[in-house]
């Protein structure tokens, strides 16, 4: 596939602070091994930078009031009501430059849209964005603005029927949401249950309003599902609805904090389990897909999952070695992990049965068996 890439230093400028888990350093790493790696001098891949998505654009999800809130945050103003609007010490601090830096990871995905509309490439990746928990007028779970939801507005604005999947480790509540009385767009969402993660949503009977109802699709996993259940659990859910559904363009929020090592999460998948999932969803995916990045809070980890997910879209196959540069600086040795995690037979037989149940669920409610 045609590929383009969207990154530039800009991105990983700033960030939520040097304590909070969302760093922009993962961003510039990622960027770095793709770099060392020769990937992005691919013939089929062309790298361009991110825009600032202007007010209009942003409205087409989030309300005026809101925006006004972020631009006077991230300017200093003390007498607004941050509490209110979900900022504050925690997950959605108030940072410098805060407003320019959020509005460009909107921006990358309408960039990524634009080009996929006029057809100079057939995938676009987003890596910096993915703030799927951003609500229409509050920050949540390190999201300001949902770039995921304004850029399907603006397919669906045009006519466009979208599927949206979310591979985070965490439900993709703020997209979920805003498309809930929506037939146009079918949300699929594999994540770990609510009931042991933020935030606490995506239980399988969560399926859509109105006209919208079978539209909205949850596979809520149990805390140590690794690799096999995982990739059985998407198999049985998601090539079957986007086959039914037929989306004109797919929209992917690839999070990797389902790693075994993420330390915000209790999934054990691997970058091997990753890796089948990237390759699958290129498999599935129309010839106009947005991916778009997410969670993964483990530094050593973010880089080489994304690594591969650029490598399944591109049709690359990178040299398992990292490259010298790249391990020189920041150690490791492999792209790929080395060591697979070992689970208790007994607690592994338990996850096994709770994912099968899940599923069994999720195809009744959705006319799958």
């Amino acid at each position: 596939m045609r590929l383009l890439f969207i990154a530039s230093p800009d991105l990983w400028s700033t960030g939520h602070g040097p304590d909070h888990p969302l760093k922009p350093e993962r961003l510039r790493r990622t960027y770095e091994l793709l770099d060392e790696y020769g990937a992005l001098q691919a013939p089929n891949v062309r790298l361009t930078p991110p825009r600032p998505a202007e007010d209009a654009e942003l409205s087409l999800f989030h309300t005026p009031d809101y925006l006004d809130t972020v631009r006077r945050l991230s300017a200093g103003d003390l007498d607004v009501d941050a509490g209110a609007y979900g900022f504050g010490p925690g997950d959605n601090p108030v940072f410098p430059h805060m407003d320019e830096i959020e509005r460009l990871k909107v921006g990358g995905a309408l960039v990524g849209v634009e080009a996929l509309l006029r057809g100079d490439c057939d995938v676009a990746f987003h890596f910096a964005g993915g703030m799927h928990h951003a609500w229409r007028d509050r920050a949540s779970g390190f999201c300001v603005f949902n770039d995921p939801v304004v850029a399907i507005e603006g397919l669906r604005g045009r006519g466009h029927r979208v599927a949206y999947v979310d591979v985070d480790v965490h439900h993709g509540d703020g997209v979920q949401f805003a498309f809930y009385d929506a037939d146009q767009v079918l949300t699929i969402s594999l994540h770990q249950d609510g009931h042991t993660l933020f935030p606490g949503t995506g239980s399988v009977d969560e399926i859509g309003r109105g006209a919208g109802e079978g539209f909205s699709v949850n596979v809520p996993l149990p805390p140590y599902t690794g690799d096999a259940d995982y990739l059985w659990a998407f198999d049985e859910v998601v090539p079957p609805l986007l086959a039914r559904f037929k989306p004109d363009f797919l929209v992917t929020q690839l999070g990797v904090d389902t790693h075994v090592l993420d330390p915000l999460a209790q999934l054990r998948l691997t970058t091997h389990g990753q890796s089948a999932v990237f390759q699958r969803l290129a498999k599935l995916a129309p010839s106009r897909w947005l991916a778009l990045g997410g969670g993964g809070y483990e530094l050593d980890v973010v880089p080489r999952a994304w690594a591969l997910a650029f490598s399944a879209m591109a049709g690359l196959t990178l040299p398992d070695e990292l490259p010298l540069r790249y391990r020189t600086r920041y150690g490791g040795d492999r792209l790929h992990d080395t060591a697979v995690p070992r689970v208790d037979e007994i607690v592994a037989g338990r996850v096994r049965d709770r994912v099968e149940d899940v599923v069994s669920k999720v195809k009744a409610l959705h006319g799958l068996e």
